[in-house]
């Protein structure tokens, strides 16, 4: 009897030390890898806010091209929402970039504070077509006399603005780079005050 118990005797032994060595293997194993004494399962626990920005990555992550492709859409709506809002209230930081800079903002607000005769334009060139339409012959003339005129005034007050905007822009900003802000202003007085774009933020009469 006793000679055949031993070898089922043999058997569990060898089991209970393979299991011993899988046991010490593993614990080895674990032992190498870093762990937070403070946290939990081996890592640390992340905080709330890195979790919740984590959830709001994933979520607004596009998947599919069409996802992304509204995406942009909606990113660009926006965008020009901004730009057109930073227009009228003249909001630097969402304005075009021709429209940027203290530079461009003072070449604004010094035509926007005077009269110019080149924001007329329209107004009296719609009389002088109305006059020039009449068929007589006196007062074709005056119409086309008139258009002279007009025409003659814009360019003097265009170079006269022109020459003084430059030196106050060499007095104010020396040193910068104040290219094309003399053409971009005078482009501006071009257009009707009401019909400027970014809107006007200075009276007339008012020094920039």
């Amino acid at each position: 009897m006793p000679v055949q118990r031993l070898p089922l005797v043999f058997v569990f032994r060898s089991r209970a030390k393979e299991e011993k060595a899988h046991a010490d293997k593993a614990q080895v194993t674990d032992s190498k890898q870093p762990r937070d004494p403070q946290a939990k399962k081996g890592r640390p626990t992340p905080k709330r806010s890195e979790a919740q920005s984590q959830r709001r990555s994933v979520a607004h992550t596009p998947t599919t091209r069409k996802d992304a492709a509204k995406r942009q859409r909606e990113e660009r709506r926006l965008a020009l929402e901004r730009q057109r809002q930073a227009l009228a209230s003249g909001d630097e930081r969402y304005l075009p970039a021709r429209d940027k800079g203290p530079v461009r903002r003072f070449a604004r607000d010094w035509v926007d504070s005077r009269f110019n005769v080149a924001e007329f334009f329209l107004p009296l060139a719609v009389v002088i077509l109305v006059l020039s339409v009449v068929r007589v012959g006196a007062i074709q003339s005056i119409a086309l006399l008139l258009w002279l005129i007009v025409i003659v005034l814009i360019v003097l007050d265009g170079a006269i603005s022109g020459f003084r905007l430059k030196k106050r822009l060499k007095e104010k900003f020396s040193g910068q780079n104040t290219r094309g802000a003399v053409a971009y202003a005078l482009m501006r007085s071009l257009q009707m005050r009401r019909l400027r774009l970014p809107k006007p933020q200075v009276k007339r009469g008012e020094r920039p």
